[in-house]
């Protein structure tokens, strides 16, 4: 694990991020965690420095992307060669991380997927439609079987770290889906692995029933976008 970097992006994370940064020390104990405080207005900086993780904090909230996106040139400037994205919810279980990074010897970037045979979380309505259209386009983009396009629990290999921290997206739903249209297109290998999820341990969900009625929407848009940028746009060494 020393080559490789938990990045924890994290929004008003107070009530669990500490929590979630001390199981990734005890299931991880090698672990080199970075918590980055998206501008939050509570203690989670505090929380988080307090159960051992270095904190970037940003002065204003960027989104996930934005965050992610200061983890990344961290990493590439620290001379981290992995990046694993946790969650600050409690919804990721680090001891899946192990099997992330397996996966990372044969692709460079490896999402843990909600649905592909553990555990029994579920999304219903039409946010799990729209999902389920977005995993059928994004498999053909990617030349792999992908069942969960929008999870944020995943690991890039050094490719995607040096490509991410350049062109890592910041728009809503971009972080997930316009991230995997970039690696794709820019000749990355992409893969996923079964993952266990669980029920946040605090903070507010980014969905609720009224927000899913847009998701469909907002995912095409992020999809639409994404597509119709150049490829040139994103420069990726080979694969060693």
């Amino acid at each position: 694990m020393t080559d490789t970097l938990i990045v924890m992006p994290a929004f008003n994370e107070e009530a669990s991020v500490g929590d979630v940064v001390r199981e990734v020390f005890e299931k991880l104990p090698d672990a080199h965690v970075l918590v980055v405080d998206d501008g939050s207005s509570d203690g989670t900086t505090q929380a988080a420095e307090k159960a051992g993780a270095k904190v970037a904090t940003l002065p204003f909230n960027l989104g996930v992307g934005g965050a992610m996106r200061t983890g990344f040139r961290y990493a590439l400037e620290c001379g981290y060669h992995n990046v694993i994205q946790i969650d600050a919810d409690g919804q990721h279980d680090p001891a899946c991380v192990p099997d992330l990074l397996r996966e990372l010897a044969s692709a460079d970037l490896v999402l843990g997927a909600r649905f592909a045979g553990h555990g029994d979380y579920e999304v219903r309505g039409p946010r799990r439609w729209a999902m389920r259209v977005l995993a059928g386009i994004l498999s053909r983009t990617s030349g792999t079987l992908l069942t969960d396009t929008t999870s944020g629990f995943r690991a890039s290999g050094p490719r995607a770290v040096a490509l991410f921290a350049e062109h890592y997206p910041a728009e809503y739903l971009g972080d997930t889906i316009e991230a995997l249209v970039i690696a794709s297109r820019s000749g990355l290998v992409v893969r996923q692995v079964p993952v266990v999820m669980r029920v946040r341990a605090g903070g507010v969900p980014s969905h609720n029933p009224f927000k899913s009625a847009a998701y469909l929407g907002r995912a095409s848009l992020a999809l639409l976008f994404a597509y119709i940028r150049p490829k040139s746009t994103y420069l990726v060494g080979k694969r060693a």
